[in-house]
């Protein structure tokens, strides 16, 4: 359903430590690969799920909201005030944009479309 939260992402100054963190509320991680890059998967429901990975200091979590047409969510954000960057691609997932509210909290969208290549 457009709109859901199916993403989430927790950046940390130390992985390992914040995996440990997680675990004890019955989480399990899973590394999917992404060469050069710590970043470690879990799922928290049926069609949801986040991410653990190193980051530079303390930067807040990261919510990715589901959309069936990035660019017409990245147009309505800009036009009801708030900001978006441009869509970059997941390569074989999807798309995504970061973006803000116009309070400043920042969101992501996300449109899943295996077809995306590098």
């Amino acid at each position: 359903m457009a709109g859901s939260l199916v993403h989430f992402e927790l950046p940390s100054e130390d992985a390992l430590r914040a995996k440990q963190f997680w675990s004890g509320f019955g989480w399990t991680f899973n590394d999917p690969g992404m060469a050069g890059l710590q970043y470690w998967m879990t799922q928290t429901g049926q069609s949801q799920g986040g991410a653990i990975f190193e980051a530079d200091g303390p930067g807040g979590m990261i919510v990715y909201f589901d959309t069936d047409d990035i660019d017409a969510s990245v147009a309505r954000v800009r036009e009801l005030g708030g900001t978006s960057d441009e869509k970059p691609p997941i390569p074989h997932i999807g798309w995504f944009a970061r973006c803000a509210d116009t309070e400043g909290n920042d969101f992501s969208l996300f449109q899943r479309d295996d077809s995306v290549s590098a």
